[in-house]
């Protein structure tokens, strides 16, 4: 099943259940999904898919932030309700110890032995972890690994 297939089901159950949060959200990642179909011309992929959604839940992580420094408490739990709801739906996120096992074997595999290295390395790195690991994170670990 498609996440997007995945998503209408969800769609349908919340709708019967009444969840205004969760309609609203699913129905967003379903029009930016469709969106991204209609500019492409063609159906997604499932990284297609997977990029819209990392996308949408990176959107909620900044939101919490802002929302936290501005003391916005109201549209902090929404926020974070939106999160919690496109978590569902994304692959299980990876521990650092987890990346930093991947990181290690990768820098092996390519012989990477400095800095100059790290395009390399994190070009290799988020193909591998696209999805389940933060870039950002992904990035401290590799320079950490490099110096």
């Amino acid at each position: 099943m498609s996440l997007q297939e995945q998503l209408l089901n969800e769609l349908k159950a919340a709708m019967k259940a009444k969840d205004p949060i969760r309609i609203n959200t699913i129905r967003m990642v379903r029009g930016q999904m469709k969106d991204l179909q209609i500019e492409k011309g063609e159906e997604l992929s499932p990284d297609d898919e997977l990029a819209v959604l990392t996308s949408a839940a990176k959107k909620r992580k900044e939101a919490i932030a802002a929302y936290e420094q501005s003391g916005r408490d109201d549209l902090l739990a929404k926020e974070k309700q939106e999160l919690d709801i496109l978590s569902e739906f994304l692959p299980k996120q990876l521990s650092e110890a987890e990346i930093e096992e991947v990181v290690r074997k990768i820098i092996a595999d390519v012989g990477a032995s400095s800095m100059k290295d790290l395009g390399k390395v994190m070009k290799e790195a988020m193909g591998q972890l696209k999805g389940k690991a933060e870039g950002k994170v992904v990035q401290e670990i590799v320079r950490k690994k490099l110096s």
